[in-house]
């Protein structure tokens, strides 16, 4: 079984997560990172973008959800993200990371991120 991995990473999407009321009416950028487990041996062979995942469709997909409804924590962004990676026939898991760059941290820091994997059904 091949294990292959498509990445999508710095995706940067303006959102309204976060439990204050400040994040919720301003917004903030969020950046997300995706690597996900396929095998690329069909769309490799085939040349054919329908045998593979379409990273461009998944961007628009992801950024969806990110401008979408608002979430309070962005462990559960990354679960919706996660299941939008695992809708997709051909994946077989999925490493999902959501950076929070300018989160409400009272200290100076570069980033608050929250990385999962979660693996299709």
């Amino acid at each position: 079984m091949d294990t292959d991995l498509i990445t999508l990473t710095g995706l940067r999407v303006h959102g309204r997560h976060g439990v204050f009321d400040h994040e919720r009416e301003a917004g903030q950028d969020f950046i997300i990172d995706v690597a996900l487990r396929t095998s690329t041996a069909e769309a490799a062979a085939s040349d054919d973008l329908a045998h593979t995942v379409d990273y461009g469709a998944l961007a628009d997909n992801l950024a969806d959800i990110v401008a979408g409804e608002p979430v309070n924590l962005i462990e559960t962004l990354a679960e919706r993200l996660a299941d939008a990676c695992l809708a997709l026939d051909r994946v077989r898991s999925a490493v999902v990371t959501v950076h929070k760059p300018q989160a409400p941290i009272a200290q100076h820091f570069a980033d608050v991120s929250v990385t999962i994997e979660r693996l299709a059904k």
